[in-house]
């Protein structure tokens, strides 16, 4: 029977593979270390990121088993040696690298939030990863300056669309692309000033019609492979291209004579580290990103909320590529 004042459940990987293979188990009720705090969790987000972790794609592979997922929020129930900004009882919101796909959580205190006061749970649980990446590549390594082009691919994923919002937000022209008129019309509702659907053919001569020739001076990309190469051939004079992720599949080569010609940048773009190697520079994007919140500037689009014995389907609908924003689930404590 279930004890929540000693065990909690989890979803557990155990082996590396199928996202099928996840199972459902008791765990021990762990205690938070030295600035560390102890979540009751309420709800997490199903993102790409952690399909990956299952299969052994991403780029930190942990060692089996582990409870998967980064991003969750619930209520305080415990806090570590140290830790004086949370008390039990508090909602917070918060990642962790590890363990979100459970009842309880362990995270550092530091990578924690009071909730605020017009979010929920859900809208909680949904932002801080998919805005983040969008602010880390659009300000800190972009230089996005208001009146500039922003091209946004895979703009009806998580990061996408935050990447859409965050560039209206910041004052740019923003155009996004995506596959379909279903995920276009979302993208529009974020605030995109134009779109291009993938399924007509090629995008570049599209953005030089929208630009006057000229290419955008941002392009957020965590498409990759065709997506990637295509973009090189409608990128502004000085514009940098913000290499974000792979969801092709495909790790692009980039000719470099193009970033000569262009005097374009390709800047990479990895948000958790960006804080971890620049931890001033991982306060600055918190404080603005809590700003953000607090002035109710930037709202998660939550695809679908699911129940915690349904993480499965989740990815399964992340497989289909049928999911527009986020997918998350719910904890019922």
């Amino acid at each position: 029977m279930h004890n929540p004042a000693t065990t909690f459940k989890a979803h557990v990987c155990d082996r590396y593979g199928d996202h099928h293979d996840l199972t459902i188990r008791e765990l021990p009720l762990p205690l938070p270390a030295t600035g560390e705090i102890l979540v009751g969790n309420r709800a997490f987000a199903v993102g790409f990121p952690d399909l990956l972790t299952i299969q052994g794609k991403y780029q930190r592979k942990p060692a089996l088993p582990f409870v998967p997922g980064g991003e969750f929020c619930g209520d305080v129930v415990a806090v570590g040696a140290g830790v004086t900004q949370f008390c039990a009882g508090e909602a917070v919101m918060g990642t962790a690298l590890l363990g979100a796909y459970a009842e309880m959580v362990i995270a550092p205190a530091e990578n924690c939030f009071h909730l605020p006061p017009s979010f929920d749970y859900v809208r909680g649980a949904a932002f801080q990863t998919a805005y983040k990446t969008a602010y880390v590549g659009l300000v800190e390594r972009g230089g996005l300056k208001p009146g500039e082009t922003l091209l946004v691919h895979g703009a009806a994923g998580g990061v996408g669309l935050a990447a859409v919002e965050m560039g209206k937000v910041l004052g740019a022209t923003v155009i996004a692309t995506a596959a379909s008129a279903a995920k276009l019309c979302v993208a529009a509702g974020k605030g995109a000033d134009h779109t291009i659907n993938y399924a007509d053919g090629s995008f570049r001569d599209a953005v030089r019609t929208l630009t006057k020739g000229r290419g955008a001076d941002v392009i957020f990309d965590p498409v990759g492979g065709d997506v990637f190469d295509e973009s090189l051939h409608c990128i502004a004079p000085f514009g940098r291209l913000l290499v974000i992720g792979f969801a092709s599949g495909r790790i692009s080569n980039a000719p470099v004579n193009y970033a000569l010609i262009k005097q374009m940048s390709i800047v990479g773009v990895r948000a958790g580290e960006f804080g971890r190697l620049d931890p001033e520079g991982g306060r600055r994007v918190n404080d603005a990103l809590l700003a953000f919140a607090h002035a109710d500037k930037l709202h998660p689009h939550i695809h679908a909320r699911f129940s915690f014995d349904d993480v499965v389907r989740a990815f399964d609908e992340i497989c289909a590529r049928t999911v527009i924003g986020r997918s998350v689930v719910m904890v019922t404590q």
